[in-house]
């Protein structure tokens, strides 16, 4: 249930219904958009309905959402979200965010070179794994805390913000202190706790896509981080599992336009994960440019051969260039911008 606002409707007026939201056991969500300002009701519906909100002064109307994920959806937020990832980096905007580097921290040094690399070429994001995810256990699982510190030297030489992969909640400290994007991999995009706990934190959240996951499925895993207090959450399509097995996954281009239509959130494309092979990065960069994401996440290494996670799939820092030159002439076309 949304309680849409009066635009005349005072503060005190507004503190009165989020009282009797509280009081009634409920938890109100007040959203201030350029359109209207609404309050959300989280909890259980039955329990609003027996309030006649309509009554209440500053009141316009009371709406029942019909999606299964409230407030995620178009009902809820009538305008594209527009997330601030740093100071004159936003989601969601008209300059489609490009985030860069590699699959997972190596050393100080590789990271820095390549962070200072695709920087050059306009990238605006720092990538780059600290706690790996792995199918096998005897793989690389990342340099943890030290590979959270050497992102964090990274930050300070180039002054890219960071998006980092975070995989136990127990971690959360650690993220909140060095990194600026909170990754939630594939893997975790139904880890309802790990979501909630993410949610009571206000840090940005990228969220991908299950590999066997439903757009519903996606969107409702998004309810779980906003319906805990924290509206900055990304999306991320990052390919899911078909029968093909040319690729590593199956992009499905078709959901940010899906979502865009659905959804406020803005939506990012990663086109390494889901090709798994580095020359088919560049033409699924250019439709997802082209489709309309947000914003792209892109895996570089200066050394793909020796590389200890993914190297199949990551650029060279002067294909990544090539292609940031290519992708600026297709989003001039679209009337949108890339640094």
């Amino acid at each position: 249930m949304i309680i849409v606002l009066k635009p005349e409707a005072t503060k005190k007026e507004i503190k009165h219904i989020e009282d009797k939201i509280h009081e009634l056991g409920l938890k109100p969500m007040l959203s201030v958009g350029k359109e209207r300002t609404i309050i959300g009701i989280i909890g259980e519906e039955d329990k609003a309905r027996i309030q006649p909100f309509e009554a209440f002064p500053g009141v316009e109307s009371v709406m029942q959402i019909q999606k299964p994920y409230k407030f995620v959806s178009r009902e809820f937020k009538k305008e594209p979200s527009v997330i601030k990832i740093a100071p004159g980096i936003e989601v969601g905007g008209n300059e489609i965010i490009i985030m860069a580097g590699p699959c997972t921290v190596e050393n100080k040094e590789r990271l820095i070179s390549i962070a200072n690399a695709v920087k050059k070429s306009g990238a605006k994001v720092l990538r780059g794994g600290a706690f790996k995810p792995r199918t096998s256990p005897y793989s690389f699982q990342g340099l943890k805390e030290k590979g959270m510190k050497f992102l964090y030297e990274a930050k300070k030489i180039t002054g890219m913000p960071i998006v980092t992969e975070l995989m136990d909640p127990r971690d959360i400290p650690l993220f909140l202190k060095y990194s600026d994007v909170i990754q939630i991999g594939a893997r975790n995009m139904q880890n309802f706790e790990l979501l909630k706990e993410v949610g009571k934190t206000r840090k940005p959240v990228l969220l991908k896509r299950g590999m066997a996951n439903t757009i519903k499925d996606f969107l409702l895993s998004a309810e779980y981080i906003i319906s805990e207090g924290n509206h900055n959450c990304i999306l991320c399509e990052r390919g899911i599992r078909t029968f093909e097995d040319t690729t590593r996954f199956t992009l499905d281009i078709s959901a940010v336009p899906v979502i865009k239509k659905l959804s406020h959130l803005p939506v990012v494309i990663d086109p390494s994960h889901c090709s798994g092979i580095w020359d088919y990065v560049a033409p699924l960069s250019k439709a997802a440019i082209a489709v309309g994401a947000d914003g792209l996440l892109i895996e570089v290494h200066d050394d793909p051969e020796k590389a200890l996670c993914d190297g199949p799939q990551a650029l060279k820092p002067h294909k990544f260039d090539a292609l940031m030159q290519e992708m600026r002439g297709i989003a001039s076309v679209i009337g949108r911008t890339i640094a």
